[in-house]
């Protein structure tokens, strides 16, 4: 697994790149993606992945596709040889490459051609075809510039709101968050849902889960609890179901085989 820096013209769009490679498995295992508030542009120059749905059960991803906000956590299990690039984008970066409301890609894989026509098969060929990151990389940079044609302005509103949730770690609450940014609850909320996808106490659920997974990935606390009480959790009982709600475990039981996966896939590097 490997991270790379966007050009600086997309940084304020594209949080990173990064490539995940692995042989296939004899016994392949479900994985556990975790919501972060993100959205991707997968390619599989690899085999691909199953993914499993609600019900339990299983779809086929795209060779090519952007993935919209997870609401929930999402098990995927590769079907052979792993070879994947991916765009992981800011939390309201996809914005200006969208050609579909973001708040009807949730939880959905769409395909390239679909979202953005003959472009999007052509890019799609281009990578497959690449045979190192930093190709991909340069080809994936020259199509979204081109795609950002107009100068996006970027909603000062959200982007606001969203720096303060994040220098918070997902702490405050969303009444809090409007006090500190004088910004009107309702009118925060509707920008979030256009912009990003999500609400802003959605948001703000996944980025404090995100840093108590770094914790635990460094093995920064104590025990369970301590942990809870120190990403301001009522109690252990209020950590517990968020946790649930966007791992599918409790905290004791994804401590194990998940917490690396989630590493991998969400960026809690």
């Amino acid at each position: 697994y490997r991270t790379y820096k966007p050009c600086e013209d997309l940084a304020t769009l594209i949080k990173c790149y990064w490539t995940l490679e692995n042989p296939k498995e004899d016994t392949p295992k479900k994985q556990t993606i975790v919501p972060d508030g993100c959205m991707e542009m997968i390619f599989h120059y690899g085999d691909l992945y199953k993914q499993y749905t609600e019900q339990g059960n299983c779809i086929v991803q795209p060779k090519c596709f952007v993935i919209g906000q997870l609401t929930r956590p999402l098990e995927i299990e590769p079907m052979g040889e792993t070879g994947i690039f991916s765009v992981r984008f800011h939390p309201n970066g996809f914005l200006p490459f969208a050609t579909i409301h973001v708040k009807k890609m949730e939880n959905t894989a769409i395909p390239l051609g679909q979202l953005f026509g003959n472009a999007g098969k052509e890019i799609e060929q281009n990578i497959l075809n690449a045979h190192t990151a930093l190709e991909r990389i340069k080809l994936t940079e020259s199509f979204l510039l081109n795609r950002l044609t107009e100068v996006t302005t970027i909603d000062y509103v959200v982007k606001s709101t969203l720096e303060t949730i994040l220098s918070a770690s997902g702490q405050l609450s969303i009444n809090e968050v409007s006090k500190q940014t004088t910004i009107n609850r309702r009118q925060v909320e509707r920008k979030f849902s256009s912009a990003i996808g999500l609400s802003p106490k959605q948001i703000s659920k996944m980025i404090r889960l995100q840093s108590i997974l770094k914790m635990l990935l460094n093995k920064q606390f104590t025990n369970l609890t301590s942990l809870a009480y120190e990403n301001e959790y009522y109690d252990q009982a209020h950590f517990t179901k968020d946790f649930k709600e966007l791992t599918g475990f409790t905290p004791k039981e994804f401590y194990g085989d998940n917490l690396k996966m989630s590493s991998l896939f969400y960026g809690t590097d």
